[in-house]
Formats: structure tokens, sequence, C-alpha cells
């Protein structure tokens, strides 16, 4: 089971210890236990501040992107859904219209 630490922002000079920050965030939950218990509190490395960063960027990337592609199927399945609505309603008024049509061109003269 992997483990992200999550701990108090501080910013460092990138140039300190550019290490690879995946490597370093993301450990074995031995490992991550073991840690916490010798140092409770430490600052955060810039590094690894960068990779919470962007794997925070990366679970919204996605979120925002099955939304979208959600969002997308349901506006097709309404337009289609209402497109047969209104040809079903169209078909029955053209129906009503031809049984019930008296011969007159404009259909009603009256309008009270």
């Amino acid at each position: 089971m992997m483990l992200i630490l999550y701990t108090y922002t501080y910013y460092a000079p990138f140039y300190w210890n550019t290490v690879c920050a995946a490597q370093q965030v993301f450990m074995p939950e031995s490992d991550a236990s073991n840690f916490f218990k010798r140092r409770n509190r430490r600052s955060v490395q810039y590094y690894e501040f960068l990779a919470e960063q962007r794997v925070k960027m990366a679970a919204d990337e996605r979120r925002r992107e099955y939304n979208e592609e959600q969002r997308n199927e349901y506006e097709n399945y309404v337009e289609e859904d209402r497109d047969e609505v209104n040809e079903r309603s169209r078909e029955t008024n053209e129906q009503l219209r031809e049984f019930h049509y008296d011969g007159l061109s404009p259909r009603y003269y009256w309008f009270h």
C-alpha cells in the first residue's frame, strides 16, 4: 500500500536536493510510519511540494475531463430525446390536422 505524505509547506530554493521527487514522496507504508516516528514535524522540501502539486493537478485534470465527457454524453442524450419527442408530437399534430381538416384554407376564422 502506498502512502502520500502531506506535510507543512515550506518553499526552499529549487536547487536544493533535486533528486527524483516521486521516489521520495511515494514510499511503502512501513517506511512512512517509521519516518513519522522518527521526525514528527519537518518542513517540506520544494521538490516534495512540486510533486504534490503535480499529483493534485493531474487529478484535477482527470476529474475535469471526466465531468466534461459526462456532460457531453448527457447533452447528446437530451438532444436526441428532445428531437424524438418533437418528431412524435409533430406527427401527431399532422394526423390530427388531416383528420379534422374541413376544407377551409385558414382553419379558424374566429378567435373567440
